[in-house]
């Protein structure tokens, strides 16, 4: 660990001489990606020489210890060496955690799909809890958001949505929620009073930046079409909305929600090569996993993850066995206590393989 440690170190104080050259100054491109790289290994550098102290003041407690006459400074000694030793394991710790290799993903935007799935109408309104669950969430953190498509219900329900959520860390604090979401809860639309079960699928891709992705032009099948949906004054009259499809995987991406043509393309692009970009990483993470306990940072999006009941206001995260009695605050967007539990399961897996 420690010669990983002295590599990092080098490389930070490299990265600080190069910051303040007037070449790499003038390069505005290259000034933010070092400034980057610099920033995301500052807090290991510190840890790693706060260490180093430590380790020296534990070798000098027990040079008094050994060749000391003087009991007083050696009883003092001997107080001292279980706290210096005791703050070693806690720093080592730190630094081991901070050592994982991180998903490459982890700072990019998010492309979350929300679709109804069984239920019928409920399932759809669940939809709509949580588009109205993620949207606060991003709100509370800072995060932009943007509809890329929507299939509405004309009660309101989520059919199907689109968003783009952009800030930094948006893919690593919503990476989890890829998967089955579960609600049991009396349906506004049932008069019996009968708890009813539904569910609705959540899909967490990382945007796609162009350099992931290459998409070759003669790959893309793009077809436009007349708009449908529930009102707009476009809306079956033009031919905005756009289907665009990879020929090689057959994955598509439709957009209809704009009036312009070329604003739906641009957004059917931007998820298409997102899913592209998905798949890339679910067959890299495939090949890795066989060598690996368990696959990291990935959500099976037909494992039922996650279980909101309003009769009791629990909502249970079946991956880690939590379950918190804050329903309401949660489908608030409070959910950050569920999302740094899973981050800690997912370190702390790591740490064990």
């Amino acid at each position: 660990m420690y010669d990983k440690l002295e590599i990092i170190k080098k490389r930070y104080d490299e990265l600080s001489g190069l910051l303040s050259t007037v070449e790499v100054i003038a390069n505005q491109e290259k000034f933010r990606e070092l400034s980057q790289e610099h920033a995301s290994i500052a807090e290991t550098v510190s840890l790693y020489e706060l260490l180093l102290s430590v380790d020296k003041d534990i070798a000098e407690s027990r040079q008094i210890i050994g060749e000391n006459a003087d009991d007083e400074l050696v009883e003092l000694a001997k107080m001292e060496l279980p706290e210096r030793q005791a703050k070693k394991e806690e720093l080592e710790a730190q630094l081991k955690s901070l050592l994982i290799p991180k998903d490459p993903s982890d700072d990019k935007n998010v492309i979350l799909e929300i679709r109804a799935g069984t239920g019928g109408e409920e399932a759809a309104l669940f939809g709509a809890s949580l588009l109205r669950m993620y949207t606060r969430y991003a709100e509370r953190h800072n995060y932009k958001i943007e509809a890329m498509s929507s299939n509405l219900t004309e009660l309101g329900g989520v059919k199907e949505m689109i968003l783009l959520i952009a800030g930094r860390g948006a893919y690593a604090r919503l990476k989890f929620e890829s998967g089955v979401h579960r609600v049991q809860r009396v349906p506004e639309t049932e008069s019996g009073g009968r708890i009813h079960t539904s569910a609705a699928t959540v899909a967490v891709l990382p945007e796609a930046d162009e350099v992931d992705v290459n998409l070759n032009q003669n790959d893309l099948r793009i077809d436009v079409f007349r708009s449908g949906g529930h009102g707009g004054q476009s809306v079956n009259t033009t031919d905005s909305a756009v289907r665009i499809t990879h020929i090689p995987t057959g994955v598509v991406a439709v957009c209809q929600d704009e009036k312009s043509q070329l604003k739906n393309k641009q957004k059917a692009m931007k998820v298409l090569a997102s899913r592209l970009y998905e798949m890339m990483k679910e067959e890299s993470e495939s090949e890795l996993a066989q060598n690996r306990k368990s696959q990291v940072g990935s959500g099976d999006r037909s494992e039922r993850i996650r279980t909101y009941n309003f009769p009791q206001g629990r909502v249970t995260d079946h991956r880690i066995g939590l379950t918190l009695y804050k329903l309401e605050s949660f489908l608030d967007g409070d959910m950050d206590e569920m999302i740094d539990a899973l981050t800690l399961d997912l370190r702390q897996k790591s740490l064990a393989e």
